[in-house]
């Protein structure tokens, strides 16, 4: 199990990229990723989660001109919401959490 700061920490990715997007995890993930193999799981984890979120946003945004967009970008908007905050909540309990509809380029 994590140590508590570990856990907190790996917390602090999720959380802190509602206020800063890409800036704030990347600094804190490579801040501390050599020292916690925990915070380096979810460091990947959230910035595979943003390369991913952010290709099925510009695929929903061209997908606006044939209206399946409209639909689509509230979708995807809403999950990441939805997963940045269960990601956080796991990653405070200690539990390596997989994103569902991530794909993994950085591994």
């Amino acid at each position: 199990m994590p140590s508590k700061d570990e856990r907190l920490l790996a917390a602090l990715i999720y959380v802190i990229s509602f206020f800063t997007v890409f800036i704030g995890p990347i600094i804190l993930w490579l801040w501390k990723r050599d020292d916690s193999e925990f915070i380096d799981y979810h460091g990947k984890e959230y910035l595979n989660f943003l390369i991913s979120y952010t290709i099925y946003g510009i695929v929903s945004s061209i997908l606006v001109i044939v209206l399946i967009g409209l639909v689509l970008a509230p979708i995807v908007g809403i999950l990441a919401l939805i997963f940045t905050i269960l990601a956080a909540i796991k990653a405070y309990q200690g539990e390596t959490y997989r994103i569902p509809t991530v794909i993994h380029f950085i591994k």
